[in-house]
C-alpha cells in the first residue's frame, strides 16, 4: 500500500483528493495536515466522508509526513516550495496541485504570483503532470507540477493542432469558463452567492496566472513560440470548465481523425463524435475531458470544445492519475467514476 499525506486537507482540492483516495484501493490514507483545524475528524468537516475516512487533521509541524511514500500539497500558491526540499531530501514524492512549479522560469513565475520562489534550484527537477504529453518522464519523476484547471482543458484541445503544424500557431485564442469552486474554499465577496448567482462576467482579460502555463506548454508541443489571447469567465456554477477554443487552419487534413488518433490510447479524453457539443455536466466528478471538433461554415477557422471538471481532471484526479503512473499502478486505479447526473 501507497502510503499517502495530504497538506491542506481542508480546501475544495484537498476533500476531493480524500474523496477519491478513500477508496482508491492502494492507498493507505497517513496524515492530512491543517493549522486551523488540527484536531478536528475530518469527517465532521465533511460529512460526505463520515464512515470512510477516520483520519483527524494534523498540524503540520507534527504530521509524519516523512514517512509517506508520496505528499500532496493541496496549499495555496507558495506553500510547497517552503517544504518540498526536506521532503524529496527524506525519499517522498511529491505532487504540488498549486502552481509552484509548472512554470519553469524562475522570473517569469515570479513575475505573474509575486513572490520570490524559495527553491528555484527544484524547479528544474520538477516534471509537469499532464499524462497524455509527459507520461514517461512522469514515472520516474520525485516533484510533479499538477497543471492547472483552464491550463489542462485549454491544452488538451489544442494539443493535436500544434503537434501536427496544421493551425497559424501566432493566434491561437481560448475562451474558457469556470465554476465558482475553482476560485477555491475561502471568503471573498466576489464568489459570495448573491455576487456570482445569477451573474457570468470575464475577469482577468489583460492577464491571467494561467497564461504563461498554457503558453509553455503549446510552445513545448509546438517546438516554437506561439501566441495565444486567453479570456477566462466566472460562470454561476459550482463545478465545471468549458473551454471554447479557435484556431486559423493553415493545413489541410482530416481534423476529427486527427483528434481521434491522438487520443486513442489515452483513458481520460474522450473525442467526441462530429457536431457533437460537450456539456460540462457530462464531467461532473470525473476524471474525464471531452473533446468536440467544428469547422463552422467550412471556413478557414476550427472551433475546439473542450470540458472537464476542475475539481477532478482539473485538480485532484489528475493528482491521482499523476500518483498512480508515478508507482507503477493502472492508470485508472481509483478514477473509474461515472460522472454524475443531473
Amino acid at each position: 500500500m501507497i502510503k499517502v499525506g495530504i497538506v491542506g486537507g481542508t480546501g475544495y482540492t484537498g476533500v476531493e483528493l480524500l474523496r477519491l483516495l478513500a477508496r482508491h484501493p492502494g492507498v493507505e490514507l497517513t496524515a492530512i495536515t491543517s493549522r486551523g483545524e488540527a484536531g478536528t475528524a475530518v469527517a465532521d468537516m465533511f460529512p460526505n466522508l463520515r464512515g470512510a475516512v477516520s483520519l483527524r487533521f494534523s498540524d503540520p509541524k507534527e504530521a509524519p509526513l516523512e514517512s509517506c511514500d508520496v505528499v500532496f500539497f493541496a496549499t495555496p500558491n507558495g506553500i510547497a516550495m517552503k517544504q518540498a526540499t526536506a521532503l524529496l531530501a527524506a525519499g517522498v514524492r511529491v505532487i504540488d496541485l498549486a502552481a509552484d512549479f509548472r512554470i519553469t522560469e524562475v522570473s517569469v513565475w515570479e513575475k505573474w504570483y509575486g513572490m520570490t520562489h524559495a527553491c528555484p534550484e527544484l524547479v528544474a527537477d520538477a516534471v509537469y503532470g499532464l499524462p497524455e504529453v509527459n507520461r514517461d518522464a512522469i514515472r520516474s519523476a520525485r516533484l510533479v507540477a499538477n497543471p492547472g484547471c483552464y491550463p489542462t482543458a485549454t491544452q488538451l484541445g489544442f494539443l493535436p493542432l500544434v503537434e501536427s503544424g496544421c493551425i497559424d500557431l501566432a493566434n491561437l485564442i481560448a475562451d474558457a469558463k469556470s465554476g465558482v469552486s475553482g476560485a477555491g474554499r475561502k471568503a471573498e465577496t466576489h464568489i459570495l452567492f448573491s455576487e456570482a448567482s445569477d451573474n457570468f462576467k470575464a475577469y482577468g482579460v489583460g492577464g491571467h496566472r494561467h497564461l504563461p502555463e498554457i503558453r509553455q506548454g503549446l510552445s513545448r508541443a509546438a517546438g516554437r513560440d506561439v501566441g495565444l489571447t486567453f479570456v477566462p469567465h466566472l460562470t454561476p456554477m459550482i463545478r465545471g470548465i468549458h473551454a471554447t477554443l479557435y484556431a486559423r487552419i493553415t493545413k489541410e487534413v482530416d481534423f476529427q481523425t486527427l483528434f481521434e488518433e491522438r487520443y486513442a490510447s489515452e483513458p481520460f479524453v474522450d473525442v467526441l463524435p462530429p457536431k457533437s457539443h460537450p456539456e460540462t455536466r457530462s464531467v461532473r466528478a470525473a476524471n474525464t475531458c471531452r473533446l468536440a471538433i467544428h469547422r463552422p461554415q467550412d471556413g478557414n477557422t476550427l472551433v475546439i470544445l473542450s470540458v472537464i471538471d476542475n475539481l477532478v481532471k482539473g485538480a485532484a484526479g489528475q493528482a491521482v492519475q499523476n500518483m498512480n503512473i508515478m508507482f507503477g499502478l493502472d492508470e485508472c486505479s481509483g478514477l473509474t467514476q461515472l460522472p454524475v447526473l443531473p
